[in-house]
């Protein structure tokens, strides 16, 4: 983290977080790459107010706001510099209150790490990726199912 937060700030933007953020790992096809999937890390907060989510962007330094048609407003940050110096020590400062947030913050960083390690680009590492994020966001809705992703990382082996 960049500047030195205010821990009123920083234990509202956690609390806010516990309720209405997300942490996410998405798989992207991407058929130039050798295994044919881009991993991707992402946290995010939706809102219909812009006020609150500024002050993300204001205070973690780093991350974008944008609208959708319906008038919902989301700050996300997917970059993984930003996730690992900004997003994840800001969490770490602040905390959660939630056993469901705790449980998907600890999960977010376990996959972070994989990726930094440079592990999600072997056939073990994408699936320990999937493993652990199985129960991520209560399982959550997912474009690719598990095993359409194994199955077509399978194809190239």
């Amino acid at each position: 983290m960049k500047k030195k937060i205010p821990p009123k700030i920083g234990y509202y933007l956690a609390g806010f977080a516990d309720g209405e953020g997300s942490f996410n790992v998405s798989f992207r096809p991407r058929p130039d790459y050798k295994h044919r999937w881009k991993v991707s890390a992402c946290f995010n907060v939706s809102q219909k107010d812009t006020v609150i989510l500024a002050l993300y962007k204001r205070w973690l330094g780093c991350g974008t706001l944008r609208g959708r048609q319906d008038g919902v407003w989301y700050y996300e940050v997917n970059n993984l510099n930003a996730i690992c110096e900004n997003v994840i020590p800001f969490f770490k400062e602040f905390g959660f209150l939630s056993a469901k947030k705790k449980r998907d913050f600890a999960k977010f960083q376990q996959i972070v790490d994989i990726i930094v390690s440079g592990e999600h680009l072997k056939k073990d590492g994408a699936q320990k990726i999937l493993e652990i994020r199985k129960d991520m966001n209560d399982g959550g809705k997912r474009k690719y199912s598990r095993s359409q992703i194994e199955e077509s990382s399978e194809t190239i082996r």
